[in-house]
């Protein structure tokens, strides 16, 4: 039998497919990611040191992985590895910052109060409450970079209140998901931060180039509400009564949403200025959120015990995951398996550089139904970054920007994983939203409430993919003025 398929794949190849199988499957067996990684793992690393040795004779040219191939030298240098580039990475130690400012502003009130403030706004204006949910979707898409904290807020928060004006129960909780999602494409995403880490490009370049598509994404959401409101009126009810919206509304509005975008302003403008690092400016950003919540007289050592610990727990979560990640990669990679999934994914389309790299986007597609974001840039960004600088893409950086290609493919990445986790039937968004919404609300209506933001995520992706300049352009005006 193994030589019936030796035909046809090296022991090798058939290695890597095992090692990405064996790894789903442990996944749907309800393993943890980080407990999968490990110990499919050392399955393998046990497999090459005991069972494969014996053919080394009969089979000397195709394998690689032998005894001489790991050693347990090799496994003890790998702990230096691991705690060197991540401990001690200056990008990734932004990460807890970023989580605390997130889980500050969610813990602060800041956007219960945006919340009740914009709706006086825009309550004159059919569909008012869905533009609302869309703006502070936004907002808290660049406060937080965390797609289930802004979902399930958005939800906790606006759900009732669409439901309490008669609004469509799809159109409700689709404006919900969608407007969750953009918290991983929105800078300051963490999803971001670790990108840049794992592609070795810089972190400002990433922030600005996510810039105009998470904003092109949250404009075509707004108009396609507007419209729809237009369209089919009896789906979001205009007020009964619209009283007039004087000063008072509007200073109450700005004295809600000024704060958080001055907070945002002050994160992203350090970085983009260069007058801070990525890291200074999650400190400031942590900072920040804390003083927000205090103004707001939210701050109390309960708000500040719960914040601290969910972000050590989600800090170790990420952290966790990289650890056996970089553990499956450096296996992965002695059964050659970085060269195989090159060879595999360049000759899928004979080399033609825009197909493949629309064939690496379905699979990020696919691959989002099963994984988490987490999973996806940290196991195979890496992995398919030789193959985007081999292709001749000739992206425009404007010459300013380093590996605009790069650069480009990310945001690409992003706008697919954030398509992803809004469509059916796995996306991740829907089922943070089924969590917190009320029993009427089912698994269909969400269904069918995204079904049209879907539409809108993949023009938008397709905007992106046909003009680069969207991403590419910021970062080089930044830094060639």
């Amino acid at each position: 039998m193994l030589s019936f398929i030796g035909q046809f794949l090296t022991l090798n190849e058939i290695a890597v497919i095992f090692m990405f199988g064996g790894f789903i499957v442990m996944l749907f067996r309800g393993v943890p990611v980080a407990m999968a990684l490990v110990g499919i793992s050392l399955i393998f690393v046990l497999i090459a040191e005991f069972f494969l040795d014996p053919f080394r004779g009969t089979f000397r040219d195709i394998i690689e992985f032998d005894r001489t191939g790991i050693e347990y030298q090799k496994l003890q240098a790998l702990s230096g590895r691991l705690f060197g580039s991540i401990v001690k990475n200056p990008v990734l130690v932004a990460l807890p910052m970023f989580i605390f400012m997130g889980l500050m502003l969610d813990q602060s009130g800041v956007a219960l109060r945006m919340m009740q403030s914009m709706q006086k706004l825009f309550r004159g204006l059919r569909g008012g409450l869905s533009l609302t949910v869309l703006l502070i979707g936004i907002i808290l898409a660049a406060s937080t970079g965390v797609i289930g904290a802004s979902v399930t807020l958005l939800g906790v928060m606006a759900l009732p209140q669409m439901m309490n004006q008669n609004y469509s129960k799809p159109i409700a909780t689709g404006t919900i998901a969608s407007a969750g999602t953009l918290g991983i494409l929105i800078p300051p995403s963490i999803m971001l931060v670790i990108m840049s880490d794992q592609l070795a490009i810089s972190l400002g370049d990433l922030f600005m180039g996510a810039l105009f598509p998470g904003l092109l994404l949250g404009a075509l959401y707004i108009i396609f509400i507007v419209i729809y409101g237009f369209i089919n009126p009896n789906a979001m009810p205009a007020p009964e009564k619209s009283e007039h919206v004087g000063w008072p509304v509007v200073k109450e509005v700005l004295l809600a949403v000024v704060p958080p975008m001055l907070l945002i302003l002050l994160v992203l403008g350090s970085i983009f200025a260069g007058f801070a690092t990525p890291t200074e400016a999650s400190g400031l950003g942590a900072m920040g959120a804390t003083l927000l919540a205090l103004a707001n007289r939210k701050l109390d050592l309960k708000v500040l015990a719960t914040v601290s610990r969910s972000t050590l727990n989600t800090a170790g979560y990420i952290v966790g995951i990289f650890l056996a990640a970089n553990f499956f990669a450096f296996v992965l990679r002695r059964y050659g398996g970085d060269e195989i999934i090159e060879h595999l994914v360049l000759n899928a389309f004979d080399g033609h550089p825009y197909l493949t790299v629309m064939f690496i986007l379905f699979i990020v597609f696919l691959l989002g139904f099963l994984l988490d974001w987490i999973e996806i840039t940290i196991i195979i960004m890496p992995l398919m970054l030789p193959v985007i600088l081999s292709l001749d893409l000739a992206i425009n950086g404007f010459d300013t920007v380093n590996d605009p290609s790069v650069v480009w493919f990310a945001i690409l990445v992003a706008v697919t994983l954030q398509t992803s986790f809004l469509t059916p039937p796995v996306g991740f968004a829907l089922f943070y939203l089924k969590g917190v919404c009320p029993p009427g609300v089912t698994l269909g209506h969400i269904y069918r409430g995204v079904i049209p933001f879907v539409i809108l995520q993949l023009t938008g992706l397709a905007i992106v993919f046909a003009w680069p300049e969207l991403v590419t352009w910021l970062p080089a005006y930044a830094y060639g003025n």
